[in-house]
């Protein structure tokens, strides 16, 4: 097993975030975390790449602490901020995925860019390489921030809502990219899109506080409804129709 938790309890201004939260996943598994805002999913990433200690347990990241692990973990943000008049192209981007592995600021080898490239034609950018980053569409540069995170060649991948801002044909690609890359790496996502993960993913983990681990087919109305905290409507691949269950509730997710 590549990651383990141990009743992790994490508070904020005096608000439970994580409460008594334990995950262990197997090498190579495909996992999503879903849950509402304000759930604790970016808390719990923020534990595992070792930005944040626990109040209360213990974190292991492939047999070792989370910080001690850092170099073997990539991490695909929701949003990445930068000035877009600093000169940066894609592939000076890409590279920078490198720089834990190389611990060469700025130095890059000729591995260091045949990597880099190669990762950018996985995320079907080769073309854009020498492109300004300031000059992106959003799906481009979450696309590239996907790139960087490859280039590290991880042993563990973690994403924070990784196909948000893509169109359909380029977050399809993606979801099946990642199915392959979960042969030789661990891969955990968090996302809303219950549709793709339900397609792709090998394991689900509901969190609200409190975190529920389960296989895809284990995945039922009523978990999602204790975790989300109203009604769902559950949409089956293959079924042209859906049907709601009467209800007299404001809220509805819809999944």
């Amino acid at each position: 097993r590549v990651l383990f938790r141990s009743d992790v309890w994490q508070t904020f201004r005096d608000v439970p975030v994580l409460e008594g939260v334990s995950l262990s996943l197997e090498r190579n598994d495909y996992a999503a975390i879903l849950g509402p805002n304000g759930s604790g999913k970016t808390t719990l990433l923020r534990l595992v790449l070792g930005l944040l200690e626990p109040q209360r347990g213990s974190v292991r990241v492939l047999g070792t602490t989370a910080r001690a692990a850092r170099g073997r973990v990539g991490y695909v943000p929701q949003h990445f901020r930068f000035d877009p008049a600093f000169p940066l192209s894609v592939e000076d981007l890409v590279l920078m995925g490198r720089l834990r592995r190389s611990g060469r600021l700025g130095r890059y080898g000729k591995e260091d860019r045949r990597i880099a490239r190669a990762m950018l034609e996985k995320v079907e950018l080769g073309d854009l390489a020498q492109r300004h980053i300031g000059t992106l569409s959003g799906g481009q540069l979450q696309r590239a921030l996907i790139a960087r995170a490859l280039a590290l060649e991880p042993e563990l991948l973690l994403l924070d809502e990784p196909t948000a801002s893509l169109d359909e044909r380029i977050g399809q690609s993606i979801w099946e990219l990642l199915d392959e890359l979960s042969t030789h790496m661990t891969i955990v996502l968090v996302s809303h899109d219950i549709g793709a993960i339900s397609r792709y993913v090998r394991s689900v983990c509901c969190l609200n506080r409190k975190l529920y681990q389960h296989r895809p087919e284990g995945l039922t109305r009523e978990i999602l409804e204790a975790t989300y905290g109203c009604p769902v409507d559950l949409l089956a691949h293959g079924h042209p129709h859906r049907v709601l269950a009467e209800h007299d509730e404001i809220g509805r997710a819809h999944v």
